[in-house]
C-alpha cells in the first residue's frame, strides 16, 4: 500500500469513476446541458472577455487558471502534518463528492444567466446586500491568495534556473495569441512554437552551472550588493529561533515588481491577447509534468523501488507533528486538513474564476462538463503528484523545493539526472503558480470595478483597479504577513467554495432542480471552513502576536498578524451575514420556485 503503484492506481480510479458514473450522471440529469441552447459567449461575443472558445483550448486555459500553488503546497504540507493516509482520503472523497461539483457547477449557473458573476447572481437570487458582503469578501479573499502566491513566486524565480523559461513564457504568450486569433494559424503550429519554445528556454536555464543560469546568478548578486543585509527583515516563527530573522533582500524585491508586470499585462488586455494563450502554454508544461512524472511514479515501482517506496508515516497524529504542538499552535486534523489541502480536492478560486472568466468562454453547454469538470479531476492529479513528492522524500524540505526534488526523482526513471530533473521541476513550479496570479489580478480589478464603481468612477479605470491590488499585495509581502497566511488562504478559499456552493443550490432550488449534489457539500464544507478560519486567528495571536507584542524590532511581525487576524474576523462576520440570506432564499425558492420544471435539453433555463 505504502507505494507509488497503488497511489496511482487509487489516482487513476478516482477519476474514471468520479467522471463517468457521477459527474456524467448529475450534467445530464439534473442540470441538462444541451448543445442547442446558446451560451453567453455566443450571444454576447465582444472579442475581450465573451469569446467563443474551442473546448481543447479552453480546457488548457481552464485547468491552468485553477491549478497553481494550492494543491502542490497543500498536499505537501498536509502530508507532514497529519501524513499521507489522511491527505490522500481528503484528495479522492474531496474532489469526487465535491471539487467537480463546485468548478463545473459556477460555471454551469454563470452561462445560464448571461455570464454574470457569483456576486450578481446572488444579488439577483439572494439579496441586494449579499452581493456587496460577497464583494467584499472577494477581494480580501483574492488579497490573501495574491499574498500567498505572490511570495511563493517571488522567492523560487530568484533561483537562477528559473528565470528564462518566464521570460519566454510572457513573449510566447503575446506571439501565440497574435497567431491563434489574428494570423488564424492552426491551432497545432501555435502549440508548437509557443510550448516547444518556452520547453527550450527552461531546458536552456534548467543547468545550474550553465551560462544561463550564471548570468542571472550575477545579476541577482549585483541587486543584493545595493543592499547587504536586506531592504528590511521580517520575523518567521516557524524557522529555529537562531533563525527567525530573515532579510528581504533587493532581488527578492525585484522579482517580486517583474511578477507584477507579468500580471499586470494579463490584468488589462484582452483575454485572447495574453491571459489565454499565456494559460494555454502553461497547462501543457504542466501536463507534460503531471503525465511523465506520474509515468515515472508508476514504474519507478518496477524500476526503481527506492524512489516508488514511502518513507513518510501514513498517519502521524490528529493534532500534528511534536514541533507542532510544543509551538501552541492548535492543528488538529479537523479542521485543518480540509483547508490545508487549499485545492486538488475542492477549492473557491476555481469557482471564481470559473464563473467571471471560463462561463464567458464556453462555446457550447456541452463543453461545460470536460472543461469544468475534467480540469478539476486534473488538478486532483496535480495534488496528488505533489503528495508522492512528499511521501517518497528521504529529507522532505516542504513547498516548491519537496516538488522539484520530487519531479527529479520521478523524471530520473526515465535516465534524467537527478539535478537537472529538479531544475525542471522548479521552473515548471513557477510556470503552475503564475499564470494563474496573473488572473487573480484580473478577477480583483473586476471586483473592484463591481463593488466600488458606481460610488467612485475611478475604480472603473483597468489601470487604476490593477495598480490598486498590486500595491495592497506588495505591502502584504513586503511586511513579511505571508508567513502567517497559507492556512487563513486555505480557509478563505475552502470557505469561498461553500459560499460558491450555496449561491448554486439557492438557483438549483429556484430553477426547480434538485439541488443535493450541491447542498451537501455546502454544509460540511461551511462548517469546517469557518472552524478553520477561526483556529487561524487564535493561531496567528497566540504563536505570534503575543510572543512578539513589546519585543523589540518585531513591530512588523506584531502589525502583520494584527492585520491578519482582522482579516479572518472581516471573512467570518461576512460568511455569516452570506450564509443567513442564503438560507433564508432556499427556504424561499423551495415553497416557490422561479422557473417551471423543465426537461433535461429544453430551450429554457
Amino acid at each position: 500500500m505504502n507505494n507509488t503503484l497503488v497511489a496511482i492506481i487509487i489516482g487513476a480510479l478516482t477519476i474514471y469513476v468520479g467522471y463517468n458514473f457521477y459527474a456524467r450522471r448529475i450534467d445530464r440529469e439534473v442540470i441538462g446541458s444541451s448543445p442547442t441552447r446558446a451560451t453567453p459567449a455566443r450571444m454576447y461575443m465582444d472579442g475581450v472577455d465573451f469569446v467563443p472558445t474551442s473546448r481543447n483550448v479552453l480546457y488548457g486555459y481552464h485547468f491552468k487558471s485553477i491549478a497553481a500553488a494550492g494543491p502542490i503546497v497543500g498536499a505537501i504540507t498536509a502530508g507532514a502534518l497529519w501524513g499521507w493516509v489522511p491527505s490522500i482520503i481528503w484528495l479522492v472523497l474531496g474532489v469526487i463528492f465535491m471539487g467537480w461539483a463546485s468548478d463545473y457547477s459556477a460555471i454551469v449557473v454563470a452561462v445560464r444567466n448571461d455570464g454574470n458573476s457569483l456576486s450578481a447572481t446572488a444579488h439577483r437570487l439572494i439579496a441586494p446586500r449579499t452581493r456587496q458582503i460577497l464583494l467584499l469578501f472577494i477581494f480580501f479573499y483574492l488579497l490573501l491568495v495574491a499574498g500567498a502566491f505572490g511570495n511563493i513566486v517571488a522567492g523560487v524565480l530568484v533561483d537562477p534556473r528559473v528565470p528564462l523559461g518566464i521570460i519566454a513564457l510572457a513573449v510566447l504568450g503575446l506571439l501565440g495569441g497574435q497567431m491563434l486569433y489574428r494570423m488564424r494559424t492552426d491551432l497545432l503550429v501555435v502549440t508548437l512554437v509557443t510550448v516547444g519554445g518556452t520547453l527550450l528556454a527552461v531546458l536552456l536555464n534548467a543547468d545550474a552551472s550553465g551560462p544561463v543560469a550564471s548570468l542571472w546568478s550575477g545579476f541577482n548578486g549585483a541587486l543584493n550588493s545595493l543592499a547587504p543585509n536586506g531592504v528590511t527583515q521580517v520575523l518567521n516563527p516557524t524557522n529555529a529561533p537562531d533563525q527567525q530573522v530573515v532579510p528581504v533582500t533587493v532581488s527578492f524585491v525585484f522579482w517580486l515588481l517583474a511578477l507584477f508586470a507579468f500580471c499586470y499585462m494579463g490584468a488589462i488586455l484582452p483575454i485572447w491577447r495574453y491571459a489565454q494563450p499565456v494559460n494555454y502554454i502553461g497547462f501543457w508544461i504542466t501536463a507534460l509534468t503531471i503525465i511523465f512524472g506520474g509515468l515515472g511514479a508508476f514504474l519507478a515501482f518496477f524500476l526503481r523501488p527506492d524512489i516508488a517506496t514511502f518513507k513518510l508515516a501514513g498517519y502521524i497524529g490528529f493534532s500534528g507533528p511534536p514541533n507542532v504542538i510544543a509551538s501552541g499552535a492548535l492543528q488538529p486534523l479537523w479542521p485543518m486538513l480540509f483547508v490545508t489541502i487549499a485545492c486538488g480536492a475542492i477549492s473557491g478560486w476555481h469557482a471564481l474564476i470559473g464563473s467571471v472568466g471560463t462561463a464567458r468562454q464556453i462555446e457550447n453547454e456541452t463543453d461545460m462538463l470536460p472543461v469544468g469538470g475534467g480540469a478539476m479531476f486534473s488538478e486532483f492529479a496535480l495534488g496528488l503528484l505533489s503528495l508522492l513528492a512528499l511521501a517518497t522524500a528521504s529529507q522532505p524540505k516542504g513547498g516548491a523545493a519537496q516538488f522539484a526534488d520530487g519531479i527529479g526523482g520521478f523524471l530520473s526513471v526515465f535516465g534524467i539526472p537527478q539535478a537537472y530533473g529538479t531544475a525542471i521541476g522548479f521552473a515548471a513550479f513557477v510556470v503552475i503558480v503564475i499564470t494563474v496570479v496573473q488572473l487573480v489580478f484580473r478577477v480583483m480589478r473586476v471586483t473592484l470595478a463591481e463593488g466600488l464603481g458606481d460610488r467612485s468612477p475611478i475604480f472603473r479605470n483597468i489601470h487604476f483597479g490593477t495598480l490598486i491590488s498590486m500595491a495592497a499585495t506588495f505591502l502584504l509581502v513586503i511586511t513579511g504577513t505571508w508567513v502567517y497566511i497559507w492556512q487563513l488562504f486555505g480557509a478563505s478559499n475552502q470557505l469561498m467554495a461553500a459560499l460558491s456552493l450555496l449561491v448554486v443550490t439557492v438557483w438549483l432550488a429556484a430553477s426547480r432542480r434538485n439541488p443535493t449534489y450541491a447542498a451537501i457539500p455546502t454544509i460540511f464544507m461551511y462548517i469546517t471552513t469557518m472552524a478553520a478560519t477561526l483556529v487561524t486567528a487564535y493561531n496567528l495571536y497566540a504563536t505570534v502576536f503575543i510572543k512578539q507584542l513589546g519585543q523589540p524590532g518585531h513591530e512588523i511581525a506584531v502589525i502583520g498578524s494584527l492585520l491578519t487576524i482582522a482579516i479572518a474576523i472581516i471573512l467570518f462576520v461576512a460568511a455569516v451575514m452570506i450564509g443567513i440570506d442564503g438560507i433564508r432564499a432556499y427556504q424561499r425558492y423551495r415553497e416557490t420556485p422561479l422557473e417551471p420544471v423543465t426537461a433535461p435539453g429544453a430551450a429554457s433555463a
